[in-house]
């Protein structure tokens, strides 16, 4: 295919999703992965050189073209859409989601000390956690873990990029502290 950067880069462009290789591999009919690999990486290096207003980022498994963190102002101003916010109870289910997965919704509750139904719910329709299946338990409660989307949402290639518990509590000590 002589022309395979630019129908790559067609498929990044028109992808509300991040694509991967073997769905780049599948649509472009093409056996050998290693050449769509090095058209990702000129891709990559091409925008990176250029400065253009995007990037080419490797997130939840695949690729996917992203605007560039100091044009946001403006993509902003575009959108005109603040995005929505979290609370700090959907914030900690989700954490406890992503580090504990796959997790019950009884072992959440355990964790956080309270009813965590509205921030479960709160999650799972914005597409951030996903029912995996059913324990085999009485009540047959549900098991839930994290979705393609909350890599997307936390630029994350995989959940082994979260960051380690040590890392927190460095983040932790290095944190501005609020009390001062």
């Amino acid at each position: 295919m002589d022309n395979l950067m630019a129908i790559v880069e067609s498929l990044l462009f028109a992808a509300d999703t991040p694509l991967t290789i073997d769905k780049m591999k599948t649509v472009l009919e093409i056996a050998d992965p290693k050449a769509i690999r090095h058209v990702l990486t000129s891709l990559a290096e091409e925008y990176e050189s250029n400065k253009r207003g995007f990037f080419l980022s490797e997130v939840a498994g695949g690729f996917q073209l992203r605007t560039r963190p100091e044009h946001r102002q403006w993509v902003r101003r575009l959108k005109e859409t603040r995005p929505a916010r979290l609370s700090r109870a959907s914030l900690e289910t989700l954490a406890i989601i992503a580090y504990k997965q796959p997790v019950l919704r009884s072992d959440v509750e355990y964790l956080r000390g309270v009813d965590c139904g509205g921030p479960v719910r709160t999650l799972l329709e914005r597409r951030l956690i996903r029912v995996l299946g059913r324990k085999d338990l009485p009540g047959r409660p549900m098991i839930y873990g994290t979705t393609k989307q909350f890599l997307e949402v936390f630029d994350l290639n995989d959940l082994t990029d979260l960051p380690t518990l040590k890392e927190l509590k460095e983040l932790g000590e290095t944190w501005p502290n609020d009390s001062k």
